[in-house]
């Protein structure tokens, strides 16, 4: 029991993005379709209108490992403690989060650009709990 209070922070932030990252990349694979007809509307004006046919199966396999690769990191953080995966689960989130974020900021969405900003504060206390 001790072990779980100890890494507390670490358990409740991987939780966090493994929820957050499989949840959306499960989302893009079940509703591929819908996702995919959602993104060529939202990107219709922007830079990256001709490229997300290229872009979709790219953030969905990059937010469904992001959450994949949190979940295994919650687990062994339960079991083991500390593992070289819960340093993992922040970085990826970060990389994904970057990536959606600068697809916002260039279709132009500030709104929905800002609303990623909290996410990204959890991945970089998580970032801080590991001790990068």
């Amino acid at each position: 029991m001790e072990l779980i209070f100890n890494n507390l922070p670490a358990l409740f932030v991987t939780a966090f993005l493994a929820i957050l990252f499989l949840q959306s990349g499960l989302d893009k694979v079940v509703d591929y379709r819908g996702n995919l007809d959602y993104f060529r509307s939202h990107f219709k004006n922007s830079p990256l209108a001709g490229s997300v046919g290229l872009l979709m199966p790219t953030i969905t396999l990059l937010e469904t490992a992001t959450g994949v690769v949190s979940a295994w990191a919650f687990l062994q953080s339960l079991v083991m403690g500390m593992s070289p995966a819960t340093i993992y689960s922040p970085i990826l989130a970060g990389i994904s989060l970057l990536c959606l974020f600068l697809g916002q900021r260039v279709a132009k969405d500030y709104a929905g650009a800002a609303a990623l900003v909290p996410y990204f504060v959890v991945v970089l206390m998580g970032l801080w709990i590991v001790k990068i």
